[in-house]
């Protein structure tokens, strides 16, 4: 066999890259993008969507391997049934050249060379229109215990059962418009505002270059909204990066400050910034510690969360993220919102924002503020100002759950609130 990926056939080399991903994932607890796939260009970007695609699959492909194995093989051998299962059922692949892929990956490595047989049988029993039937007939994958229970209880089952379902569909794309763009992409204009497309290379796509628009889920695009008009006023995004909502800031005419504990992160934002031909100041600074020169009308708070909302962009959630996170995130926005309200001048507005499912991270929060400072107001907005409909009313702001609009393809979870220091 050939042994650098430059060698290899390309869907060969792909699969072994997805292979590799899904291992940084599982076994390594790293997030998918962070993982190295060890290719370039498009066997790249395949690479990292088979295994975006398995990991979004992977519950029903362990269910249906169930039924056919007496015993769990390796780590390494179970990862190519996966992908390989998934692939053939969803991603539509010739059954043929999926084995035979598969095999020849299980004799690469001395770990699981022995089971190339057992690969080999499994795969061709299952690749026929009799697999095909139990495949279809699986359920969606159920969501890990500690995330499943307190969204059953605050959601109830039918709801629970619904974002399992939306969790399965790999997700549009959405661009969030400058409001001057001339040149846009060709999609459907949501009523939130948004421009959903159905994919596509995004530095490809018309208006790209020229900065007409940035890449941001239409949940997200909403909590900027809610400071209503903002040009010329001064606004501190805190937790800025990657920076979707500082654009829409800028964009709308404020005088924005974007403050990231991550130099790193905040780069990204950066090359945004230019290729929009927008302008903030950039702060890298933990937000506990730091203090302003003077005052600012406005806050921003999309506080660091479990992202448990964003499962139907990041498939690897699920699998990195544990109950323990949960206890140390919540504190932590407890602190952000306290620290956020003495950035604000008398009369000042904060948006509290987290793309969480759970309401500890959203409902909650915003209920115990309002308890710790009764002099705050929460100004609940009404859903059909932002294009949603009623069942986004939430206690004290909005409420977005992944199933809202299944059918126009899902909405990422969040929640947020407009809370007003008095006068």
């Amino acid at each position: 066999m050939p042994k650098t990926a430059s060698d290899l056939p390309e869907s060969l080399a792909a699969r072994m890259g997805a292979l590799r991903l899904m291992a940084h994932v599982l076994r390594d607890g790293r997030m998918l993008g962070d993982g190295a796939s060890g290719l370039e260009g498009p066997a790249a970007a395949r690479a990292l969507r088979l295994a975006g695609l398995t990991l979004r699959h992977m519950g029903r492909a362990d269910a249906l391997l169930a039924q056919r194995l007496d015993r769990q093989p390796a780590a390494r051998t179970r990862d190519i049934l996966r992908l390989a299962l998934v692939e053939i059922f969803e991603d539509g692949a010739a059954p043929h050249g999926v084995v035979n892929d598969a095999v020849a990956m299980t004799r690469q490595s001395p770990k699981s060379v022995k089971q190339a047989g057992l690969v080999n049988a499994v795969l061709r029993a299952l690749s026929g229109p009799e697999g095909r039937a139990e495949w279809d007939a699986l359920p969606p994958p159920a969501l890990p215990p500690w995330l499943r229970k307190p969204l059953a209880k605050a959601w109830g089952q039918d709801r629970l059962r619904a974002i399992e379902a939306a969790h399965l569909v790999s997700p549009p794309l959405d661009l969030t418009p400058k409001p001057d763009a001339q040149i846009l992409p060709e999609g459907a204009r949501l009523p939130t505002g948004s421009l959903r497309l159905a994919g596509g290379q995004v530095s490809a796509l018309p208006g790209y270059e020229a900065g007409a628009w940035w890449v941001q889920d239409a949940g997200a695009a909403i909590p900027a909204r809610l400071l209503g008009d903002v040009a010329g006023l001064r606004v501190l995004d805190l937790c800025a990066a990657p920076g979707g909502k500082t654009m829409q800031l800028a964009a709308a005419g404020a005088d924005v400050t974007s403050l990231d504990l991550s130099e790193g992160r905040l780069r990204r934002l950066r090359e945004n910034l230019t290729r929009t031909g927008l302008s903030t100041e950039i702060v890298v600074a933990d937000a506990l510690e730091w203090t302003p020169e003077a005052p600012f009308d406005a806050v921003l708070l999309d506080a660091p969360c479990t992202a448990t909302g964003t499962i139907r962009r990041h498939p690897d959630l699920p699998h990195l993220r544990e109950a323990r996170d949960v206890e140390a995130l919540t504190m932590l926005q407890y602190k952000l919102i306290d620290r956020a309200l003495t950035f604000l001048r008398p009369g000042g507005r904060l948006v509290y924002c987290t793309c969480s499912l759970l309401p500890v991270e959203g409902e909650h929060q915003v209920t115990a503020a309002l308890k710790r400072h009764p002099d705050l107001a929460a100004e609940a907005p009404d859903p059909a100002e932002f294009g949603l409909p009623p069942e986004a009313a939430s206690p004290h702001g909005l409420r977005l759950l992944p199933d809202l609009w299944a059918e126009r393809g899902g909405i990422d979870g969040f929640y947020m609130a407009l809370l007003r220091r008095p006068e």
